[in-house]
């Protein structure tokens, strides 16, 4: 009686180690490189890093607003306040005054 003899080859072994490894490469490179990896903290800190800026000078502006809103609150109006705003709302200047405009720049 004639027995075959087959040959065991190595690749069956080779499977769970290789698809292991893929795996794992997977999941190293989303937790260096994803959402929510390592490297995102950077992300984050420069991100905050604007806001914190576009926060200082809103609130920077703020305060510019509250300190004339305070000139008006107190039941008196400032006269020199009231005259620069009502000339700059008509567009009027005496014959004798000098008009400088000065440009405001939006950063």
């Amino acid at each position: 009686m004639w027995t075959r003899h087959h040959k065991r080859r190595n690749t069956g072994r080779l499977i769970v180690p290789a698809i292991t490894c893929v795996v794992l490469a997977y999941f190293s490179y989303h937790a260096y490189h994803g959402r929510y990896g390592i490297n995102s903290k950077e992300r984050l800190q420069a991100r905050l890093e604007l806001l914190e800026a576009q926060h200082q000078k809103i609130v920077g502006n703020r305060v510019k607003l509250e300190e004339k809103l305070a000139l008006l609150q107190d039941g008196t109006v400032e006269r020199d306040m009231l005259d620069e705003q009502a000339r700059r709302a008509l567009n009027l200047a005496q014959d004798h005054e000098l008009v400088i405009f000065r440009v405001q720049r939006s950063n």
